[in-house]
Parts: structure tokens; C-alpha cells; sequence
């Protein structure tokens, strides 16, 4: 169990800095909308239906390379409270508009995303 644990904690660990380095790089107090929580979390629902869908095909895939990919790094890589927050910041100030589009667009992205990644591991 402690192994499992630790290959959670690692790839969680990766996943929430790549997210901080590209969330950094793309939000911008210029852009109406929050560009780097969007393009991770969409990277991430994609990544995570690719790691699910070859761990379902190829029997390389270990247990604990899925623990450490799915739940660790794509974990720690998208951020479910940032999406809240920024669209709760949208509602606060009056956006509507950007508010739709960022919060069914990354939903129907997000979810679209996933089962892209699934289709594509079936490719192989």
C-alpha cells in the first residue's frame, strides 16, 4: 500500500507542477479567459483517456503505472477547484458570456477529450 501511495504522491507531484509552469504561461490578466486552467484540463481529460485506454489493451501497463499516471500525474495535472473558482470570478464580475463559453466548453471539451484519448489507444 505504501508504494502505491508514494506513486501517487510522485506523479501527483509532476502533474501540479507542469500545471502551475503552464497555467502560469497562459493565464494572463489580459485575457478574458483563464487560457492555461482551460488547456490543462483538457490536456488532461485527453491524457487520461489514452492512459486508460492502452492500460485496458497492453498488458504493460502495470497497476502501478496506471496509479502513478492516471490518479498521480493527470491528478494533480488538471484542477477541478481553479475551473470553479475562475467561473465563479466570470459570474462575480457580470461576464456571462465568457462564463458559458468556459464552463461548457471545457466540459464538453473535457469530456469529448476523454473519449478521444480512449479512441486513439484503440488505434494501436
Amino acid at each position: 500500500m505504501f508504494k502505491q501511495l508514494l506513486l501517487i504522491f510522485l506523479g501527483g507531484g509532476l502533474g501540479s507542477v507542469l500545471r502551475y509552469l503552464i497555467s502560469k504561461s497562459l493565464n494572463s490578466e489580459t485575457f478574458f479567459l483563464p487560457y492555461g486552467t482551460f488547456t490543462v484540463n483538457i490536456i488532461g481529460s485527453l491524457l487520461l483517456g489514452l492512459i486508460l485506454g492502452f492500460a485496458a489493451r497492453h498488458e504493460f501497463f502495470s497497476s502501478n503505472l496506471v496509479l502513478f499516471l492516471a490518479v498521480g500525474f493527470c491528478g494533480g495535472f488538471t484542477t477541478f477547484s481553479s475551473f470553479a473558482l475562475e467561473n465563479q470570478a466570470l459570474l462575480r464580475s457580470g461576464d456571462y458570456l465568457n462564463f458559458i463559453f468556459y464552463a461548457f466548453g471545457s466540459i464538453i471539451l473535457g469530456i469529448s477529450a476523454v473519449f478521444l484519448g480512449l479512441f486513439l489507444s484503440k488505434l494501436t
